[in-house]
């Protein structure tokens, strides 16, 4: 009995030391390349939207640039929408505030995205993802030949999800570090 409680307590040890191994901190050339692709999966919804937005882009074209974006983004996440004209932020699930993009009330929409860059490092989170918040601002310009004419700039804050992921390729099975975009808020809004 003593013999199969040691047996028992080493085996268990060998595992929590091989689960330690594996859930243990990123290295900083791995983190730097994490960061590098976060941000570039920024940059990519940044074009995304500007394409989406833009009165001249085809329906089917946009139809696809939607489907693309939305593969940016984990499950169930929103986009907040604000205005100058009110207090209130909306959310919305991705694909519909990419529709209710499409569908503004203008005959030219200009969308830019600046000033991206992380405002907070990745944290480890107990499911073992790690989350951190990239900010950025857009500057929004909405005309309509009737004179109609809109523009602010918002500043919003975008959750990063990092999770190790399988694939199997050729029968091996690959791990690798994924970025997920998700929630994206609202912070401030300004002429």
């Amino acid at each position: 009995m003593n013999k199969l409680f040691v047996f028992s307590f080493i085996c268990l040890l060998t595992v929590s030391a091989g689960l330690q191994a594996q859930t243990a901190d990123i290295s900083p050339q791995r983190k730097q390349a994490i960061d590098s692709l976060a941000l570039e999966k920024v940059r990519d919804l940044s074009k995304y939207i500007s394409i989406i937005g833009n009165k001249e882009t085809p329906f089917s074209e946009a139809q696809r640039v939607m489907d693309r974006a939305e593969e940016l983004f984990a499950d169930d996440s929103e986009i907040g929408v604000s205005s100058l004209t009110t207090q209130e932020i909306n959310y919305y699930k991705i694909r519909r505030y990419f529709e209710r993009l499409m569908a503004l009330n203008y005959d030219r929409v200009n969308i830019k995205w600046y000033d991206i860059h992380y405002i907070s490092d990745l944290e480890r989170q107990p499911d073992g993802r790690y989350v951190g918040v990239v900010t950025v601002y857009q500057r929004f310009e909405g005309e309509s030949d009737d004179g109609l004419s809109y523009k602010d700039t918002t500043k919003k804050d975008i959750t990063i999800y990092v999770e190790r992921k399988k694939t199997q390729i050729q029968g091996r099975v690959i791990e690798f570090w994924d970025v997920l975009l998700g929630d994206i808020r609202v912070t401030e809004t300004t002429a």
